[in-house]
């Protein structure tokens, strides 16, 4: 007769993680991907139902603090040096001003402020005025998330100690297809970092980028690296590809939107309890695809009417929106002080 084994009974940490790593294999995922649609939104609902409030939807606000320059070569990313996209270098935002933009984000509703720099790593010096940005925003009560880059031994303890709560470091793709998108870096650099994140205490906002030519079955992939972190992230920004001219992902096929929504769907299923998030790409869906992916899981948004460089729908479009579906805004029930 054969044991079934559980994963508290496994003795070593090796023999969990490959534990773990069976949770969502690639195929399981792709079966979800291949549900009737109306069959997976309602199962999708389901699991979204059973861990939060359906009609809660948390608001998020992303500001660049140090744009352009950046030495990397991602494929859909506009503010890599190499690429003559218009955007321009500037130097790191003074305190003042990011904490005013933190002021008028608290001001129409958003509960999480994140800070993005266009690094490859932070350099220590760059990495004392982001936690006074981290420790001034704590000071107004918000959530504080920061993405900067790969991070090296010792920076995330610092980050953590000043108070931040997030921090997001994308994987963006399925492994298989991450060398079409991106060569200076490795997969392996960008899970050291979560592991970094997750060892200092850190909360992980780690999600990916659709609609880049990757097949259903390397979408599947993604969610399935995704799902199988152990933990899984806390935070899950789900971004469908806007298309840059001068990146070389400028003109690729978009993405079906309902293939977006069925992403959303699969990674709520497969993550039951994190905040997955609508994230870049959202002002091109319109009302009706949003709506669906609220439907699908989708439960929080970058709030305000730019992201880094691309653009978003405005505030007022936002609650015009939440308001018509009968949803409201997250609130912070209490101050978060560092």
């Amino acid at each position: 007769m054969s044991q079934t084994i559980t994963f508290h009974e496994v003795s070593t940490p090796a023999a969990r993680k490959a534990m773990v790593a069976q949770r969502w294999p690639v195929d399981k995922v792709l079966e979800l991907f291949n549900l009737p649609f109306n069959d997976l939104l309602f199962r999708a609902q389901q699991v979204h139902r059973e861990n939060f409030d359906p009609q809660e939807i948390e608001l998020a606000t992303l500001l660049s603090i140090k744009t352009g320059g950046c030495p990397e070569d991602c494929g859909y990313c506009p503010q890599a040096a190499r690429y003559d996209t218009g955007v321009k270098a500037q130097k790191m935002l003074e305190l003042e001003t990011v904490l005013a933009a933190a002021r008028k984000a608290k001001e129409h509703g958003a509960t999480r402020f994140c800070m993005g720099a266009a690094w490859r790593s932070p350099k220590d010096r760059d990495l004392e005025h982001v936690e006074a940005m981290v420790r001034g925003v704590k000071e107004l009560g918000m959530e504080a998330c920061a993405t900067l880059g790969m991070l090296e031994d010792g920076q995330a303890e610092r980050l953590k100690e000043a108070g931040l709560d997030y921090y997001n470091h994308n994987l963006d793709t399925a492994p298989e297809f991450y060398n079409n998108i991106i060569h200076t870096r490795d997969y392996e650099n960008r899970l050291d970092t979560l592991d970094k994140v997750r060892n200092a205490g850190i909360k992980v906002c780690c999600g990916g980028i659709v609609g880049m030519g990757e097949s259903r079955r390397q979408r599947a992939g993604l969610i399935a690296q995704l799902a199988n972190l152990d933990p899984y992230p806390d935070s899950v920004p789900i971004n469908n590809l806007v298309q840059v001219e001068g990146t070389p992902l400028h003109g690729a096929e978009p993405i079906d939107p309902l293939e977006f929504v069925r992403t959303v769907a699969v990674a709520r299923i497969t993550m039951p309890t994190a905040r997955v998030r609508m994230s870049a790409g959202r002002r091109e869906m319109g009302e009706s695809v949003q709506a669906l992916c609220f439907l699908a899981g989708a439960n929080s948004i970058f709030y305000g009417d730019k992201l880094l460089t691309t653009g978003n729908p405005d505030a007022d479009a936002d609650s015009a929106l939440l308001e018509k579906l009968g949803m409201h805004a997250k609130h912070v029930t209490q101050e978060v002080k560092c």
